[in-house]
């Protein structure tokens, strides 16, 4: 049986056009999401040929406002091979793009106590553009996390229960 191949960004696009380069799925479950935002994100060419690939990780970014712009770090985006000289630092910050208002919005929100930018995921939008969701979030509390575990299992066992017919 042969191994299945690992698809790409570009051969994983869903019904609206979106095709996905990497999500981050604990802060799902880390944080309590308030609000999202879609930004443009700066990057250089290499960095989007990376991008293609699938070679990103949002495992630690977060998001900063910083002289009325919104930074992104800590996403680490993998050095394109090819591109020997034009590669950069992978753990560089990235300007993200957003309007004046979303902006000022944000950062009130963020100086609030307890509340952080965070992305969910990194995509190509239906242009072929890097679209980064960002989200507003606030931290979750253990017994918060426990309830989170306990919807999911519930999910899950009814999921196999219709799955198999009502069966006993």
């Amino acid at each position: 049986m042969p191994a299945k191949k690992k698809k790409s960004a570009k051969e994983s696009a869903s019904k609206d056009g979106k095709r996905t380069i990497a999500t981050n799925r604990r802060a799902r479950f880390e944080y309590e999401i308030l609000d999202h935002l879609e930004t443009g994100i700066v990057l250089n060419g290499p960095e989007v040929k990376s991008l293609r690939d699938g070679k990103a990780n949002l495992g630690d970014a977060y998001a900063t406002v910083r002289r009325g712009e919104l930074f992104l770090e800590k996403l680490h985006i993998s050095p394109y091979e090819p591109a020997t000289r034009a590669n950069t630092d992978p753990m560089r910050e990235r300007k993200l793009l957003a309007h004046r208002r979303e902006i000022a919005r944000l950062r009130d929100k963020v100086r609030e106590k307890g509340f952080t930018l965070v992305p969910l995921s990194l995509y190509f939008d239906a242009n072929g553009r890097v679209k980064v969701d960002l989200a507003l979030v606030r931290g979750k509390h253990l017994y918060d996390k426990r309830e989170t575990i306990k919807r999911r299992e519930a999910d899950l066992d009814a999921r196999r229960s219709m799955r198999r017919g009502g069966r006993g």
